[in-house]
C-alpha cells in the first residue's frame, strides 16, 4: 500500500515525528489517495511512500526491543536493533481503511510475535524520515501497545535477542538502533504521553 509523496507535501511536510495523526491519516487512508505497487518497485521509487504500522510494546516502565536478524526482507535494516513491530499493508488486508487497517496491523503483529497478555493499542504519532534511502520510501503510523505482562515471544527468525528494556537503557544504547527507533527513543516521553 502506497500513497504519492506529493500528498505529504500538500498536507504539510515534516521530518521525524508528527503528533497530528488525524490530519494525515484522514488524507492517506482515503481510498482515492492510495494504491498498491509491487514491493520491489516501491522500495526504489521515492515518488511513493509505503505505509508502515510501527507498534511499540510497553510493559510498565519498559519497552520491547529486538535485533533484526537473517531472513529479514529489508536487508538495509539487518543487524540493527528496533523497538517497532510491524510491516507493509498488503493487498490481502481487507477494507484497508477503518477496521481494515487495524486488521493489517494485527496481522503484522501476529506474524512477527506472540503476545500472551492483555493488550490495549493506540495510534500516537506519524513518522516521516527522509534522512536515508529506507526512510525516503516509507511512512510510519506509530502505535503504542500497553501490555499487562511482558509475555512476548518471537515467531520470526528475523527477530533476535527479544527483551524488554527500561527507557534509561534504551537511551544509553541508542546508537545500536535503526533510525526510526532512534527518533522514537529520543521522543519516547512525548509518545507515551499520548496514551
Amino acid at each position: 500500500m502506497v500513497f504519492p509523496t506529493s500528498l505529504l507535501m500538500e498536507a504539510g511536510y515534516f521530518q521525524g515525528l508528527s503528533f497530528e495523526t488525524k490530519k494525515y491519516t484522514q488524507i492517506i487512508l482515503e481510498q482515492k489517495n492510495y494504491k498498491f505497487m509491487r514491493r520491489r518497485d516501491a522500495e526504489v521509487d521515492p515518488n511513493y511512500k509505503q505505509l508502515i504500522p510501527y507498534v511499540i510494546l510497553k510493559h510498565r516502565d519498559s519497552i520491547f526491543t529486538y535485533r533484526r536478524g537473517k531472513l529479514l526482507t529489508e536487508e538495509r535494516l539487518l543487524g540493527n536493533y528496533s523497538i517497532g513491530i510491524g510491516g507493509h499493508i498488503s493487498i490481502n488486508d481487507p477494507n484497508l481503511f477503518g477496521i481494515g487497517y487495524e486488521e493489517g496491523v494485527h496481522r503484522e503483529i501476529k506474524e512477527e510475535i506472540g503476545i500472551k497478555s492483555k493488550c490495549e493499542m493506540k495510534v500516537v504519532a506519524l513518522m516521516n524520515d527522509d534522512a536515508n534511502e529506507v526512510g525516503k520510501v516509507h511512512f510510519g503510523i506509530i502505535h503504542i501497545a500497553i501490555l499487562d505482562s511482558p509475555s512476548v515471544m518471537a515467531k520470526e527468525k528475523s527477530i533476535n535477542e527479544a527483551k524488554f528494556l527500561s527507557i534509561l537503557e534504551l537511551k544509553k544504547n541508542i546508537y545500536k538502533f535503526e533510525n526510526w527507533s532512534k527518533i522514537c527513543i529520543n521522543e519516547i516521553e512525548k509518545l507515551l504521553a499520548q496514551i
